[in-house]
Order: C-alpha cells, then structure tokens, then sequence
C-alpha cells in the first residue's frame, strides 16, 4: 500500500489510487518484484525468475528479485528501468524511465555470484530519466537528487544534487543551392 501512497504522491498527474493500481506499469513491476523477492529470500528457484521477467516483458521495467527494495518505491513511467540483483534501496526512493542501477561489469560471470555488484541508494532520494549508477561500492546518500543522463560510479555524499551540464548545441541555418536544402 506504501509503494500505492509513493505513486499517487508521487504523480501530479495521476487522479486517484485506483488509477496507480489498474494502469501505472511501475506499480505493477514492484508489486509482481515484492512477491518474487519473498520467494528469493526463501530460496525458491526459478519461479523469482520468472515472475521478474514477466512483469520485464509486461512493463519494460527490469528488477531482479535478489534486489533489496525499501518502503514507500515508486517508479515513474518506468519503461527502460534496470535494478540488478544486489542492489539495495532505502525508502522513499523514486525512479524515472530509463534509469539503470547496475554492475561496474560482469566479465568474470559466475565468479561474481553473491559478491554486492550493484549500488546502494540511500532514503530519500530522486533519480531522474536515463541516469546510470553502477557498482557494488558505489554508494547514494540520503536525500540525493540524480539530474538526468548522470553516469555515476563514485560514492555521492548526503543531501548532494548531481546535474549533468548540458552539451552545446549548435544551430545552423540551411542554405539553399539549386533549388535544394543544403545544412
């Protein structure tokens, strides 16, 4: 009901509870991930698995049940979201699309299998669209805003706002030869 609360509150947009219940693909990935992460915790092979994947194909929203997910979550829009396996989030945490809480990298394989290769975020905190945070020592304070398109692999301190400067952009005006558009 909390991760419910995090939507509606969450959402200017969204009108009623019902509404984040029936129709918001976030909800639906982190209500089908808290009922696999339980059968994670219990050992139960595959059907975790399973049921992550099923909500990834529904939602576009990935999160592993080995994930470990506080109270109050909520995923905005949601489609493109990653949340590997030892990630750790705290509570009242929101994610928007396109955000990946990932490993450094995976080239050793099965060597890495229960080792933390993916973040911990803190309570508090506000990653917004296409931002990347990769790394089992990488850790995200309390109360941190991520900017969007942040690629992130160092430890951020409490209450810090990390904005990507924008890239310049470069606006020319056409030129018109022989009749056709020239850039």
């Amino acid at each position: 009901m909390n991760d419910v609360e995090a939507g509606f509150n969450g959402d200017p947009a969204a009108k009623s509870r019902a509404e984040i219940i029936v129709s918001y693909p976030g909800l639906l990935a982190i209500f089908v991930y808290r009922i696999a992460h339980i059968l994670y915790v219990e050992n139960i092979p595959l059907i975790p698995r399973i049921m992550t994947e099923y909500a990834h194909g529904k939602t576009g929203i990935d999160i592993n049940s080995g994930a470990t997910i506080g109270e109050y979550f909520f995923i905005d829009h949601g489609t493109g979201v990653v949340i590997g396996e030892t990630t750790v989030i705290g509570n009242y945490v929101k994610l928007y699309q396109g955000v990946t809480l990932g490993a450094l990298s995976t080239r050793s394989g099965q060597e890495l299998s229960g080792i933390k290769r993916h973040p911990t975020i803190g309570n508090h905190v506000t990653i917004y669209a296409n931002s990347t945070v990769l790394g089992g020592e990488t850790i995200i304070g309390n109360g941190v805003i991520i900017g969007g398109n942040a690629f992130i692999t160092k430890s951020i301190p409490d209450y810090t706002k990390i904005i990507v400067k924008s890239p310049e952009m470069i606006f020319k005006n056409p030129k018109i030869s022989s009749g056709k558009w020239e850039i």
